[in-house]
């Protein structure tokens, strides 16, 4: 699938600049090739496995996704199964729908191209100014669907809304150069989201951290249920990390890490663990992990650690467990 969005012109791109005629030629070539040759096996694949793993979700060809932006390995896996996701975004405020993927070009990483009428506008995180395709920043939205403001709070209007009715989202995004050729020459104009302004962390170095990338890396391991990044105004980032202990003890098992069927996992091999997972899991990320802590109530809905919609309130872990981040970094 990975060769055959080459082929297609579908890699998502923050170049601004596209690449040579020659260099676009060899990689169409080189897409086409290797995806003539795993072609059969895709085939079997369907015929044997996915079609049996579309069945079970009780998907069969195409699905929604609203909200937001979908971590890309779950993108991947239901483009690899044969399910085409429209993916959308929007917010409450915007009634609710900004952006979506159109049926005929599915890009992944993006929430595809704004909806009619309704215009999108990237600024800096600081200043405010306007952007250039690429660059990443504020996500604006003005358009007919934008409200008016919020009822009997005109402090908060003026906040979200400027006086030209762009309304500030909140959220971190970018979206994709226009190129005529080449391996992006299908996204150019898409909306890709990165976090939410509020998540970002600062380091005392004056590097700006978006966790969710780092998150997202790490939640892909059955050895974590859950983690949390933090390191704001510190050297470094740090993590809380709720494992999965069935999984990690398994792991220690099969490591010969303990012998004894019985055995209990002691807090320092489980961390020791728990980094060299987090390690092999953000290799390819911008940013490392350096201390973690363990902590043992999972996130949930009932203990008001999570969202309704199984986002993790960062505010509120952070509060809960403000000794043990401390201790991280001391």
């Amino acid at each position: 699938m990975e060769a055959k969005r080459i082929c297609e012109g579908k890699v998502l791109t923050r170049k601004k600049n596209q690449d040579p005629p020659i260099v676009a030629l060899l990689c169409n070539l080189w897409g086409r090739v290797v995806a003539a040759i795993l072609w059969p096996f895709h085939i079997l694949g369907m015929k044997l496995v996915f079609c049996q793993m579309r069945s079970a979700i009780g998907i069969s060809k195409a699905g929604i996704s609203g909200g937001g932006s979908l971590p890309l390995h779950i993108d991947k896996f239901f483009e690899a199964i044969g399910v085409k996701l429209q993916n959308g975004y929007g917010l409450t405020e915007t009634s609710p729908v900004v952006a979506c993927r159109r049926p005929d070009n599915i890009v992944l990483g993006t929430v595809g191209y704004p909806l009619n009428f309704t215009e999108i506008m990237i600024v800096d995180l600081e200043t405010g100014r306007p952007l250039p395709d690429g660059s990443k920043g504020i996500v604006k939205v003005r358009g007919p669907q934008v409200m008016n403001g919020y009822y009997k709070n005109e402090s908060a209007t003026g906040e979200a809304i400027d006086e030209d009715g762009w309304f500030n989202s909140g959220d971190i995004g970018w979206i994709v150069p226009k190129h005529s050729t080449g391996m992006s020459r299908q996204c150019g104009g898409m909306l890709v989201l990165e976090g939410r302004a509020k998540d970002t962390i600062v380091l005392s170095t004056g590097e700006n951290v978006e966790p969710s990338g780092l998150e997202e890396a790490v939640m892909r391991s059955n050895l974590i249920q859950h983690i949390l990044v933090v390191g704001q105004d510190q050297r470094r980032l740090g993590a809380l990390i709720v494992p999965n202990r069935d999984e990690l003890l398994l792991a220690a098992k099969n490591r010969l890490l303990i012998n004894d069927e019985n055995s209990e996992l002691s807090k320092d091999k489980m961390i020791s663990l728990l980094h060299e997972e987090v390690r092999n899991r953000t290799k390819d990320c911008s940013f490392h992990i350096g201390p973690i802590t363990i902590v043992d109530e999972p996130f949930t809905v009932e203990n008001g650690l999570m969202t309704p919609t199984m986002k993790v309130r960062r505010d509120k872990v952070i509060d809960l467990y403000k000794v043990e981040i401390a201790n991280l970094f001391k």
